[in-house]
């Protein structure tokens, strides 16, 4: 079983940054992708950006291209997120994912085995 815990989270003020972590417990049995969602009350969960595990490949939602890079740190078993110029519309409950079933888009969370507890962020204006 896959652990995954995320760090980083909390509140700024719009303009702000914040990097989030993602370390996991291991990368043996996990495959390909790891990505970021997040949820804000009343909205479904959706991707944010996603990274293939040793690879060079990225991936980012629309909204957030140009302002936030998904990176990894295979020596730690770790994937952040670095958030620059955040948003209010960026608040919201963060969730690292990790283990990919091939077959669809890395933006559909059912494709993801493992989950963390998620992380807060919240941007004021």
């Amino acid at each position: 079983q896959v652990q995954l815990v995320e760090s980083g989270g909390g509140s700024v003020q719009a303009g702000g940054s914040l990097r989030l972590s993602c370390a996991a417990s291991e990368y043996t049995h996990m495959s390909n992708y790891m990505a970021w969602f997040r949820q804000s009350p009343g909205k479904e969960r959706g991707g944010v950006a996603a990274i293939a595990i040793g690879g060079g490949w990225t991936s980012y939602t629309d909204s957030v291209k140009g302002r936030f890079t998904i990176s990894q740190d295979n020596a730690k078993n770790t994937v952040y997120l670095q958030m620059n110029s955040l948003k209010p519309e960026d608040s919201a409950m963060y969730y690292c994912a990790a283990n990919f079933r091939l077959g669809g888009s890395w933006t559909d969370r059912s494709r993801f085995t493992y989950w963390g507890q998620g992380t807060q962020v919240a941007v004021s204006s």
